[in-house]
């Protein structure tokens, strides 16, 4: 008997209304770490209209931008440019007014509608999407958009207070717009293990995550200057800095995602 698996694309949402937990360094790293070490087709999205995960990756924000695409001024299959790390959806400023922009009924979906066409022809395996420090439409709509959600955060009150809050917006797309929305885990960031502050509220934060029903990933990632050297040249930090701590961190966590990504697969339904 042969058994196939149902192959998907998966489409990344790395989420936080939080500001300084590392969101776009954590998509950049999973971006480029899954093609770089993995070899899997990946295409990155830039919706924070800080265009921080655009600016780093050498990307252009005078061609065809993510805003384009939400707009429905353009295919999303014209708004790919080819980056030195790798393709990608540019952000734009303009993602600010979207919230204003998209009123129509069905607003949450647009991202969803515009990404069907290379989802079906499975152009890519992974699709990561970078998204704004808050939980208004552009959020709503990547999630509505995705496969699974990480939650990049720091080991402090502010963090936890802050997933908790996200908790509920995850809920509310799973029930309205997003069934099968999953929230992959929780992922460590700026992480100094030698506190006992840090170590209390990983324990904390491990318990919200139980709550949530979720996890808190094994991996963590630590404090590093590396990461911000690297975005300043505009590399991957696994060219940048191959042999660094926090090269190997990501590199821990991307193995750990991928297994659980594999264990998911392997749960479900198979055709002989």
């Amino acid at each position: 008997m042969t058994v196939n698996k149902k192959i998907i694309v998966e489409v990344v949402v790395i989420v936080n209304q939080k500001g300084g937990v590392s969101k776009t360094t954590t998509a950049l790293s999973l971006w480029t770490g899954l093609s770089l070490l993995k070899g899997f087709k990946t295409l990155a999205i830039d919706l924070d209209p800080q265009c921080n995960l655009t600016i780093s990756s050498g990307g252009g924000m005078d061609k065809n931008t993510a805003f384009d695409v939400l707009t429905g001024n353009v295919r999303v299959e014209e708004a790919i440019q080819s980056t030195k790390l790798g393709d990608l959806i540019a952000g734009h400023k303009g993602l600010s007014g979207m919230e204003a922009l998209l009123t129509q009924v069905g607003r949450e979906y647009r991202l969803k509608d515009e990404l069907s066409s290379i989802i079906e022809t499975r152009r890519y395996d992974f699709i990561i999407i970078d998204t704004p420090p808050s939980l208004g439409i552009l959020t709503v709509n990547a999630l509505t958009a995705c496969t699974s959600a990480i939650v990049p955060a720091n080991a402090d009150f502010f963090s936890m207070y802050g997933i908790s809050q996200l908790g509920e917006t995850l809920a509310s797309v799973k029930k309205y717009t997003n069934p099968q929305l999953k929230t992959a885990g929780i992922l460590l960031t700026r992480y100094t293990a030698r506190t006992l502050l840090s170590r209390d509220m990983t324990s904390n934060i491990e318990k919200l995550a139980e709550l949530l029903g979720t996890k808190l990933f094994v991996s963590k990632i630590r404090e590093s200057v590396t990461v911000r050297e690297a975005q300043l040249a505009q590399k991957s930090i696994f060219d940048y800095a191959p042999k660094s701590k926090v090269t190997q961190d990501y590199e821990e966590f991307i193995n750990e995602m991928i297994n659980d990504n594999d264990h998911d697969n392997d749960t479900h339904d198979h055709s002989a």
